[in-house]
C-alpha cells in the first residue's frame, strides 16, 4: 500500500499502579520491572503503536494528571494500565473520569513461576499483581468504564496479540474521530437504510459528513494536468493487465477515468477529507461513474468509499482500512448479490456495480475493462475485474440506524472460489460461506436489520472489531458459528433494552 503509515505519529501510555507504602527500594524495583515488560511487549513487533511507559502512579493527584495529559495529546490514542502492587482503587475515581482515550487494564505479573523454595514476604509484598489488577478492575467497573481485559505472562505472544489488535482498534477510534467524508451528491432516492442520522453519527463516532456539489467535482476533474493523468494509467499498466482496446480504440475512456481520479483525489486532499460517497443519480457532467478510481480508494490512499449516498459504509471501510494497515488483506464495500443453495456447496456472491476494491485481496491480477452500464446514463465506465482470493476468517460488517442508535453488525465468513469462471460477470465479486451456514446468517442478518451494503475485511477480524465497537459503546451484533437464529434474536431484545437505558440522557 502506497498511503501514509497511520501509527507512525501514535503512542498507547502505559500507567503503572502502586503507592507510596512500600518505600523507595520497592518503588525503583517497581520502575525497573516495568520497564522490562513495556521494552518485551515493544521488541515483539506484534503491537503496532509504541508503548510509552510513564512515571509510576502513586497518589490520585499523580493518577489524574497522567489521564488529563492522556486525554489532551493527539499522540496518545489509548491507555494501558497495570498494578504492580496493590495500589488503593479510590486514588484512580478522579483520574478515570476524565479519561477519554480507550482504556486496556493489562493483568500481567513479572515473574512467570511462583519462587517457590525462595518467596517471602518481601516478594509478596513487591510482586502483587494479581491483588492490585482486582482492586482496580472493581473501580473501572463501578465507574461503568468500558475496556479491554487481558490476562497473562507479558511474554506470552497471546498477549502482544491481543494488546496489538486493541491498538489497531484505537487507532481506528482515532481515525474516525478525525474523519471528514466527501459526498459528492445525496444518497439514492427512495432507499431507506443508506439514510441517518449525519448528526447523531459525529456525536457517537467523530466523523463529520458533509456534502459538496457534484459540479464542484466536475471543476477540479477539468482542471487536472494531462502529466498527472498519464502517471495515474502508468501506475495502473504496473499494477493491472489493462485490457488492449483501452490502449488504442478507447484509450479516451481509460484517460477520462483516470482523469476522474485525480480530480476526486485532488479535491479531497484539498478539502481534508479521508473517505468519499457518490452516487450514480447524480453525476453532474461526469462522463462516466467512477469506477476504478473509487476501488482505489482503500487500496491506494487508505481511504473510505461506498456508493450510492451511503456515507455509513464509508466510514467503515475507512476505519477498517487504517485498523488493518500493514497486514495482508484490506477493506472493501461490498454488498449481497446473489445465494448459491446447492446442497452442500451454499454460499453467497457479494459485488457492486462497480467500486469492491482489490485491497481485500485477489486471486489473480485484476483485469482493468471497459463495459457498458445500464444506470446512471453515462459512458461506458472503466473498471478493475477480479475475483476475491480466498481468506478464512474474514468478516462483513454493516451499520444501520435502529432509531435511537447505531447498530454495527458483524457476519464471520469464509471467502471461497467460485464453482466457475463467472466469465461474462464483468464486474469484481467475492464468494463467501457465511458462518454458521446460508439459512441461518441470512435469517440473523435479516432479523438484525443489517443493511444490504457492507464493509467486508480480509486483514482483520472479529477482535478488531469488538474492541472498537466497545471502545465506540456502540451496539455490536455478531453471527459466528455458534449463532442460532432463536438465540440470535434473545440477544438482540436484551441487547435493545441495555443500550436504550444505557442511552438515556
Amino acid at each position: 500500500m502506497t498511503y501514509a503509515h497511520p501509527f507512525d505519529d501514535k503512542e498507547i501510555w502505559f500507567g503503572v499502579g502502586s503507592q507510596d507504602l512500600y518505600g523507595e527500594d520497592a518503588l525503583r524495583q517497581v520502575a525497573a520491572q516495568s520497564a522490562q515488560i513495556v521494552d518485551a511487549l515493544n521488541a515483539t513487533g506484534a503491537i503496532p503503536v509504541k508503548l510509552v511507559l510513564k512515571p509510576t502512579l502513586k497518589s490520585s493527584d499523580s493518577v489524574k494528571q497522567f489521564m488529563v495529559e492522556a486525554s489532551a495529546s493527539p499522540r496518545c490514542v489509548g491507555v494501558i494500565a497495570w498494578m504492580h502492587t496493590f495500589s488503593p482503587a479510590k486514588m484512580w475515581i478522579r483520574g478515570l473520569e476524565v479519561l477519554n482515550k480507550p482504556l486496556l487494564q493489562l493483568n500481567t505479573q513479572h515473574h512467570v513461576e511462583i519462587p517457590w523454595e525462595s518467596i517471602d514476604m518481601d516478594f509478596m509484598n513487591l510482586n502483587q499483581s494479581a491483588h492490585g489488577d482486582r482492586e482496580f478492575g472493581y473501580i473501572v467497573t463501578r465507574l461503568g468504564i468500558p475496556r479491554k481485559i487481558v490476562v497473562g505472562h507479558y511474554t506470552d505472544p497471546d498477549v502482544a496479540r491481543k494488546i496489538g489488535t486493541w491498538a489497531r482498534a484505537c487507532v481506528g477510534w482515532d481515525a474516525s474521530n478525525t474523519m471528514k467524508v466527501m459526498r459528492w451528491g445525496d444518497n439514492m432516492r427512495n432507499v431507506a437504510v443508506t439514510e441517518g442520522d449525519k448528526t447523531e453519527a459525529e456525536r457517537v463516532f467523530g466523523a463529520s459528513i458533509n456534502t459538496w456539489a457534484v459540479n464542484e467535482l466536475v471543476s477540479y476533474v477539468d482542471k487536472v494536468k494531462d502529466d498527472q493523468v498519464k502517471a495515474l494509467i502508468e501506475d495502473y499498466k504496473s499494477k493491472y493487465d489493462v485490457a488492449p482496446e483501452l490502449l488504442d480504440s478507447r484509450y479516451d475512456s481509460l484517460f477520462a477515468a483516470a482523469k476522474e481520479e485525480a480530480g476526486m483525489v485532488n479535491m479531497m486532499n484539498d478539502y481534508g477529507t479521508t473517505a468519499g460517497v457518490d452516487n450514480f443519480e447524480d453525476l453532474g457532467t461526469l462522463s462516466q461513474l467512477p469506477g476504478v478510481g473509487a476501488q482505489r480508494f482503500p487500496s491506494e490512499y487508505g481511504w473510505g468509499f461506498s456508493a450510492e449516498g451511503d456515507w455509513k459504509t464509508a466510514v467503515l471501510v475507512r476505519i477498517a482500512s487504517v485498523m488493518g494497515y500493514g497486514l495482508d488483506g484490506g477493506a472493501s464495500l461490498m454488498e449481497d448479490y446473489s445465494y448459491n443453495f446447492v446442497p452442500g456447496h451454499e454460499k453467497i456472491m457479494g459485488s457492486h456495480m462497480l467500486e469492491v476494491s482489490p485491497s481485500v485481496g485477489t486471486m489473480a491480477k485484476p483485469t482493468l475493462e471497459i463495459h457498458p452500464l445500464g444506470i446512471g446514463g453515462k459512458a461506458d465506465p472503466v473498471r478493475l475485474v477480479f475475483t476475491v482470493a480466498p481468506r478464512r476468517d474474514a468478516v462483513v460488517v454493516s451499520m444501520s440506524d435502529v432509531r435511537e442508535r447505531f447498530r454495527l453488525l458483524m457476519n464471520v465468513v469464509d471467502v471461497v472460489e467460485p464453482d466457475g469462471s463467472l466469465k461474462n460477470l464483468p464486474c469484481a465479486r467475492g464468494l463467501w460461506a457465511p458462518r454458521p451456514n446460508l439459512k441461518e446468517s441470512a435469517e440473523c442478518w435479516l432479523r438484525a436489520g443489517g443493511s444490504h451494503h457492507t464493509c467486508m475485511t480480509t486483514s482483520i477480524g472479529r477482535e478488531a472489531w469488538e474492541d472498537f465497537a466497545r471502545i465506540a459503546g456502540v451496539e455490536l451484533a455478531t453471527i459466528d458459528e455458534n449463532t442460532t437464529p432463536r438465540e440470535f434474536e434473545r440477544d438482540l431484545e436484551v441487547s435493545e433494552m441495555y443500550h436504550r437505558l444505557n442511552n438515556q440522557h
